[in-house]
């Protein structure tokens, strides 16, 4: 019974270390991943850099196994540090931590000059590593809470751009349509009037007439308006969950990895679990 409650003692600490960052080793730890992740961003970077890839590659190989190492270390402690592995293996982070890392053991077996084409493919996968940056971002959750809380009206908006669009497109044509500036049918000024709006401006398509510019005019106008709007949406929201998020604190259940709980929860909102609750 004593040699039990010891092993979940270890269990706990190495989870609060892992998934929390509420106490210093915590913090060390994901400043230390942290370091590690834009080293091995930084290293597929200068690989893509066919010069120094060809006067440094010994270095490269060398750092990238060190890297993937050290990823796969603290991938099988994050599976052994919670009590139900596979919300963890099958979870976003963890699907993102896997492809992050097995790449470079693959490399193992795929030979032959033939699979060198395809194992620059699979090489490709490291890039995944860039997402795992999102779990020191804290304020990624309450940004993703903002956009989901912004889609229906976002959509909206987006419905009426796409019906201004196809009303200023035709006009355009009607306007354009015998001048022989580019305006040959209505789908093309459509996609003139979605370039106009967007204020990219490719230039492939220009009125030429007085009224057609007078019209090319307005468009650029209201499409300064238009782009703030969206912006605008995502704000209030982002706005609302600062508010309702301000005492929540960085705690991770051990049994579900739920997150998001308040500084004085003692249970997990999601399966009730019993969390690392600090007096």
């Amino acid at each position: 019974m004593r040699k039990e409650k010891k092993e979940h003692t270890w269990q706990s600490r190495l989870h609060e270390i892992i998934y929390e960052a509420d106490t210093p080793e915590g913090k060390l730890f994901d400043i230390i991943l942290l370091i590690l992740i834009l080293g091995s961003i930084v290293l597929v970077m200068l690989d893509s850099v066919s010069e120094f890839a060809q006067k440094h590659g010994a270095f490269l190989n060398y750092a990238e196994w060190t890297v993937t190492i050290l990823f796969t270390i603290e991938y099988i402690l994050r599976i052994i540090s919670i009590k139900k592995p596979k919300e963890y293996i099958f979870s976003y982070y963890g699907v993102i931590d896997l492809l992050s890392t097995i790449p470079k053991y693959l490399s193992l077996f795929v030979v032959g000059s033939h699979a060198l084409v395809a194992l620059r493919a699979l090489r490709l996968l490291r890039i995944f590593r860039v997402l795992k940056l999102a779990r020191f971002i804290g304020e990624s959750n309450k940004l993703m809470k903002s956009l989901k809380a912004s889609r229906p009206k976002i959509a909206v908006f987006l419905f009426a751009v796409f019906i201004l669009s196809i009303i200023l497109g035709t006009v355009m044509y009607l306007v354009e349509g015998d001048s022989g500036s580019g305006f040959t049918s209505i789908p093309r000024s459509v996609y003139w009037a979605i370039v106009t709006l967007t204020t990219v401006g490719y230039g492939d398509i220009a009125p030429v007439t007085p009224f057609g510019q007078f019209i090319a005019a307005i468009i650029m106008i209201m499409g300064y308006g238009i782009i703030a709007v969206p912006t605008g949406i995502v704000t209030a929201e982002y706005t609302k969950k600062e508010l309702e998020d301000i005492h929540v604190n960085s705690q991770v259940c051990s049994n579900c990895l739920a997150s998001g709980h308040p500084d004085d929860a003692k249970y997990c909102y999601n399966c009730g679990a019993t969390l690392h609750f600090k007096e």
